[in-house]
């Protein structure tokens, strides 16, 4: 087991990831920009290094400034969260020259899950149901109208190396594609370096499915119960739950083989997570596979008991996965609450946090950074804080979930909190009827 780890990352995540170290006797050490020298992750940790100014690119995205602070602390292994250089494989393949281990998986399975278009074709050459839409990135806006005839409008327009909602466009017409082509590859450039982008088919009324996958270096692999987060802004996902209310138990088996078989095709190691599109009449479709963490790891954390973060410390060491089942065993809802007012179209907030109050109470769990006089930066993302509830029945997890939103005080700072508490206390989604439009009812859309 390593006994030093560097954590490249910020925020929530970095705390969550020192705090599974301390409980596995490993040395944490942060990496901090100069606007987050006062951040609680560089406080909590056992050490702490400077790597650079506010900017994420002299920074948290500099892999040499990491791989310098890793070599200066001595660490065996570096966990780079969520975001930043998590799917990077240029960063993954520096860590393995560097004889440092990369908490996540192996450099060739980051390639292959960071061009889209391969990966969708990977997954359905196994037999894997995916959207309808093109096989590889495409040429041009000709080739892009040629495959949007073909499958129907509306269709998506999505960065080869995105994620996160960017370089992302839906286009209704052949008048609108150009445009939405052009647009998603400018995005896409400047978000990840490659401005290919790939066409797939709109699907009307689907809800976002995902299924948490562990594997270990020996070919082990187990897939957990569904996560839903149907329910978005700008393509970034807002409110998680599972179980989902659409799945019967038999979609449920069908899905969870579906995800097993694609995670095997792609030959993953460590955490990941299946993303399918689940359309109005129960058919679903394989659309992307995230080679790392997924910010929504407490829904599965907290309806299985297990420790996700200390199971990739686990099989990035080289342990196995060591069993073949797991059991969920509660309702668990997440609410992401994010420093932007749902108000002013979700414009971000940053500054001072006067005084803020963190919720607690029986089934609740808050993973945040947040503290009283705290200073919310402007150049990272905005996410504060994620809410979860656990219930024996999904209506005792809205009701601990929305109270415990309500409960949330961040002065100084408008938040998605009370939008969120609003959400899940409204009928539709207390009847399970989660539709990506749902959220139009609370916000009108852009």
């Amino acid at each position: 087991m390593f006994k030093r780890l560097l954590i490249a990352n910020r925020g929530e995540i970095a705390v969550r990831i020192i705090r599974a170290c301390r409980e596995m006797d490993i040395v944490s050490v942060a990496v901090y920009s100069t606007a987050d020298r006062d951040s609680l992750h560089a406080h909590l940790a056992d050490e702490s290094i400077c790597i650079g100014p506010a900017s994420a690119s002299e920074s948290y995205l500099k892999s040499s400034s990491i791989i310098a602070a890793a070599e200066v602390a001595d660490v065996q292994a570096i966990h780079p969260g969520y975001g930043f250089l998590a799917e990077s494989p240029k960063f993954a393949a520096i860590c393995r020259d560097c004889r440092i281990g990369f908490i996540g998986p192996s450099v060739e399975t980051i390639v292959l899950c960071g061009d889209k278009a391969a990966c969708r074709k990977t997954v359905h050459d196994a037999g894997v149901p995916v959207a309808p839409g093109s096989e590889c990135a495409v040429k041009d806006p000709q080739e892009a109208a040629s495959i949007a005839r073909d499958v129907g409008y509306p269709v998506l327009v999505k960065a080869s190396a995105g994620g996160g909602g960017r370089g992302m466009r839906i286009a209704h017409n052949e008048s609108t594609l150009k445009h939405a082509v052009s647009m998603a590859a400018t995005e896409a450039a400047a978000a990840f370096g490659n401005g290919g982008v790939y066409i797939e088919k709109f699907i009307e009324g689907a809800r976002h499915i995902e299924f948490q996958v562990l594997g270990d270096n020996d070919g082990n692999r187990i897939c957990f119960a569904e996560r839903e987060c149907t329910i978005q802004r700008r393509h970034q996902k807002l409110i998680e739950e599972t179980p989902s209310p659409a799945l019967t138990p038999s979609l449920r088996a069908e899905m969870t083989e579906a995800a097993l078989v694609a995670a095997t095709a792609l030959n993953y190691t460590n955490a990941g997570t299946v993303e399918f599109l689940l359309a109005p009449d129960n058919r679903y479709h394989f659309i992307e596979m995230n080679a790392r963490i997924q910010v929504e790891h407490p829904v599965t954390e907290e309806s299985t008991g297990i420790d996700l973060v200390r199971e990739q410390i686990r099989l990035a060491a080289g342990e196995p996965l060591g069993y073949d089942t797991v059991k969920s065993h509660d309702a668990v809802i997440e609410a992401r609450v994010y420093a932007e007012d749902p108000a002013s179209n979700f414009r971000p907030n940053s500054g001072l946090v006067r005084r803020c109050h963190i919720p607690g109470g029986p089934g609740i769990r808050v993973d945040t950074h947040l503290f009283s006089g705290y200073e919310v930066p402007h150049y990272y993302d905005s996410l504060l804080a994620k809410v979860i509830a656990r219930g024996k029945t999904r209506n005792e997890a809205i009701e601990r979930i929305s109270g415990a939103l309500d409960e949330l005080f961040v002065e100084n700072i408008a938040t998605t909190a009370s939008l969120c508490a609003r959400i899940v206390r409204g009928d539709r989604f207390r009847r399970g009827d989660t539709g990506p439009d749902l959220l139009e009812e609370y916000v009108p859309p852009e």
